[in-house]
């Protein structure tokens, strides 16, 4: 039995890795590919995970593809919104079919934080790069 479900949770994740691969070849632009490829890819890999951890039916397994899983489902979406992120302030083009680009006009370049942001104007202080730190180096 446990052969059976391993088979088909291995199946279930090459299916979503395959169309991650797909969405990365096909998609338009690198905003679009990148959202294919962590977030079906990273289900993908889970499922294929929790595969080996069924089939081999050890905690010594379970507990280490469990922990990868975590470690994946933390780290990918993150590391997405970073690249994404560094894309758009270098000026990499969104699609020509993008109906709405909700930070154009929003990011100061010199700092690349969000001008007009909604929050609050004490937190706008609390998180200003451009103000001097009272800590100096001799400090630490």
């Amino acid at each position: 039995m446990r052969e059976a479900i391993a088979i088909i949770l291995i199946f279930v994740g090459t299916i979503l890795m395959l169309i991650s691969a797909v969405g990365v070849v096909r998609l338009p632009d690198l905003y679009l590919r990148m959202s294919a490829s962590t977030k079906s890819s990273t289900i993908g890999v889970a499922t294929i995970l929790l595969a080996t951890a069924v089939y081999f039916e050890e905690l010594g397994v379970a507990s280490r593809a469990i922990a990868i899983i975590i470690f994946l489902l933390l780290t990918n979406p993150v590391a997405a919104h970073m690249m994404g992120r560094a894309a758009y302030f270098n000026g990499v083009p969104l699609w020509e079919g993008t109906r709405y680009d909700e930070l154009r006009g929003k990011y100061d370049a010199k700092t690349h934080g969000l001008s007009g942001s909604d929050r609050a104007p004490e937190l706008e202080a609390a998180f200003d790069t451009t103000q001097s730190s009272s800590v100096s180096k001799t400090d630490l």
